[in-house]
């Protein structure tokens, strides 16, 4: 199997759209560790599925998409605590975030659905 196009995936470019929104919005945030977590599970989801479609197989290019997957359960995750964390201090949580996580799991549907179209029978 040739190398896949990745910057022509919707899911890649959705990814990337999630992961400048997530940066934006968490710009100013004072919780570092967080902030940081937070920011590089976003970055994670568009990456891996470029590192993946890179890669010589499918076989490869599916592995990238579980990890990117993960990682996109692991920014929902993060935001929902955060959102919740946020709540329970009476502060304000990252603008959008209801939207972010959202996304999140619209891109994991994407993620699967790709990965079943690809994936080795």
């Amino acid at each position: 199997m040739s190398q896949h196009n990745f910057e022509n995936l919707d899911v890649r470019k959705r990814g990337c759209r999630l992961a400048v929104d997530v940066c934006v919005a968490s710009y100013g945030s004072k919780d570092f560790a967080l902030k940081d977590q937070i920011q590089r599970s976003a970055l994670s989801i568009p990456s891996n599925i470029a590192e993946g479609a890179e890669r010589s197989s499918d076989a490869d290019f599916c592995r990238f998409l579980d990890y990117s997957a993960g990682s996109c359960g692991e920014l929902r995750t993060q935001l929902m605590i955060h959102r919740e964390v946020c709540r329970e201090l009476g502060i304000d949580h990252f603008k959008n975030t209801p939207e972010m996580i959202e996304e999140t799991r619209e891109i994991s549907k994407m993620l699967s659905s790709l990965h079943e179209r690809i994936s080795p029978k």
